[in-house]
């Protein structure tokens, strides 16, 4: 899963909304439109554009502010997203080339989310975790990013620091109520920020501001605590339904996955290929039965203590297997690193996660995030734990988030020139593309005959398919048809013969989010059909390189936009 940051509050920046193009030609003004979404986004989402490797916006350091959730400052983004809609409207039916379209399907999708979350849905008023994991972000993203020498880094950090409570403040101003499960995994997530202040950056500070960061530190730590004290004793008896709702779930999903398909039709097609996923290991494992088989490719796994040795070698083989397949060409990979997941993350990374490079500065690291198993856990939970990621799923894990998933399709897209076309389909890139293509990722290495077509391999990849398919019947009927727990671990465990840990963290992730399980099954549907035309205009010269570097220059375009784009 990557990483991506929503972009919804607005700063305490004085921004101009687009202004009418009067007497622009229609390509001009979408390429004004694209740049202006692009930069003033940024600059109302301070944290994001320190992810993103954009600094300075009109004069103003933006590694240094936060995010504005004021009255002030929410109504100020609102509008700035409903000036974008106008212009978008004033341009429909507009004369453009295909890349200005796809540009402009891009912003379409995110305006119409934005504005969706403002007028109805209202996560600020309702989830902690939108606060707590801005924060996180914020800070960590500021010491991970050599952007600029420690120094000036921590400067930006310790300013951070020292407006963190006014961030915190309006977070209790705006919370009104908070499902059981945001309110709780918001306070174990804010534990890991208090961790990262109080240990980590702490530790890491520069000899010469360790007391201007001590002085920061010290009311920011005050604040993250009182605010736990705030979530456990006040909100926690405000509660609300975690649930987003049939119509809003409809609405989130048009923007957030843009495959054409209804929710209702996407469940249709999920649970069909669920039980052809299904019959398919049968086959496979016969004699056996699917379970035997399964339990035989489980029993093959690593220790707490080579868990992550164990990763970095499967990074290692996929590598070499990409080369010797030249399935596509590779950047050298040396700004990746394997690291542990950021605890302010594992809420909804509890097995791994990828964190691109800057869009604006993709010299920068990368990072394939791999949640430890915890030493304290009882001994049934870690092995349950590493059963589910065994030897073949650590190698389906790494395919998927790193060599080729989502490393290798963030490398390509970093490539993208003009730059706001880059940051654009970097930052608000489609989801269905993004997760489509490392879920596609696993089934075409697999097919190509990584690891020497082990049949247990195969299993695994099998197995993960049962889980994106699963992943998307979870999302809508838990979202919006009232499916229950029970229900919801026994399609995991017993129809996706899943293991307990897994199916419990996956049911709170599902309880966490909504629409962003259902991208996996519904992106890979997507990229095989792309590849299916692909296939089709180029019946004499197709090869697997040449269309997947074509698809990925383009970066994450709607996938019925990449299949425009594909000659």
């Amino acid at each position: 899963m990557q990483q991506r940051i929503a972009v919804m509050a607005a700063s305490v920046l004085g921004l101009a909304i687009c202004a009418p193009a009067l007497g622009l030609t229609p390509e001009a003004h979408a390429d004004a439109l694209v740049n202006d979404f692009v930069y003033e986004s940024l600059a109302l989402a301070p944290a994001t554009a320190t992810f993103a490797g954009y600094h300075v916006h009109k004069g103003v350091r933006l590694d240094s502010v936060w995010d504005d959730y004021s009255p002030a400052g929410i109504a100020r983004v609102r509008g700035f997203n409903l000036g974008l809609s106008h212009q978008l409207d004033s341009l429909q039916g507009a004369a453009l080339d295909a890349e200005r379209q796809a540009d402009l399907d891009i912003v379409r999708d995110s305006v119409g989310l934005n504005l969706l979350e403002f007028d109805h849905i209202q996560a600020y008023r309702h989830n902690p975790t939108v606060y707590v994991e801005l924060i996180g972000n914020g800070l960590y993203n500021l010491y991970v990013l050599n952007s600029a020498p420690a120094g000036e880094r921590f400067g930006y950090i310790i300013k951070r620091l020292q407006r963190l409570p006014a961030l915190v403040a309006q977070a209790r101003a705006n919370l009104l109520d908070a499902p059981e499960v945001w309110n709780r995994v918001a306070r174990e997530e804010n534990d890991g920020n208090i961790e990262l202040i109080d240990k980590t950056l702490r530790a890491a500070t520069p000899d010469k501001l360790k007391s201007g960061y001590s002085a920061a530190a010290a009311p920011a730590l005050k604040s993250l605590r009182d605010f736990n004290a705030y979530l456990a004793d006040t909100l926690s008896k405000k509660t609300s339904d975690w649930r987003l709702g049939a119509e809003n779930y409809r609405q989130k999903c048009g923007f957030y996955l843009h495959t054409g398909k209804t929710p209702a039709q996407l469940l249709a097609v999920a649970e069909h290929d669920l039980a052809a996923t299904r019959a398919e290991i049968a086959r496979l494992a016969a004699p056996r039965t699917p379970e035997e088989a399964l339990a035989d490719v489980a029993s093959q796994h690593a220790t707490p203590a080579t868990y992550m040795d164990e990763v970095r070698q499967t990074l290692a083989q996929s590598t070499a297997f990409v080369k010797k397949k030249d399935l596509l060409t590779l950047a050298d990979n040396s700004n990746l690193a394997v690291i542990d997941t950021p605890v302010f993350m594992r809420g909804v990374y509890a097995v791994g996660g990828f964190n691109a490079a800057p869009a604006l500065e993709p010299q920068l690291g990368a990072y394939y995030w791999v949640t430890p198993i915890p030493a304290d856990w009882p001994q049934a939970r870690i092995d349950s734990k590493l059963r589910e990621y065994n030897h073949y799923t650590l190698h389906q894990l790494t395919v998927h988030e790193a060599m080729p998933g989502h490393y290798v399709q963030a490398e390509y897209a970093n490539r993208i020139q003009p730059l706001a076309r880059r940051v654009l389909r970097n930052i608000w890139g489609n989801n269905a593309y993004i997760e489509g293509w490392a879920v596609y990722a696993q089934q075409m290495m697999t097919d190509e005959g990584y690891l020497g077509h082990d049949p247990k391999m195969r299993l695994a990849m099998l197995k993960q398919m049962l889980r994106g398919e699963a992943n998307t019947i979870l999302d809508v009927r838990l979202q919006t048809m009232g499916m229950t727990d029970s229900q919801a671990l026994e399609l995991m465990i017993k129809q996706t013969y899943q293991e307990r840990e897994e199916a419990t963290a996956k049911l709170q992730r599902a309880q966490l989010s909504s629409c962003q399980l259902a991208v996996y099954y519904a992106g890979s549907q997507g990229w095989n059909e792309v590849r299916a035309h692909y296939r089709e205009r180029h019946p004499k010269d197709f090869s697997l390189k040449k269309f997947h570097e074509a698809a990925l220059n383009e970066g994450a375009v709607p996938l019925a936009t990449l299949d425009r784009l594909l000659h």
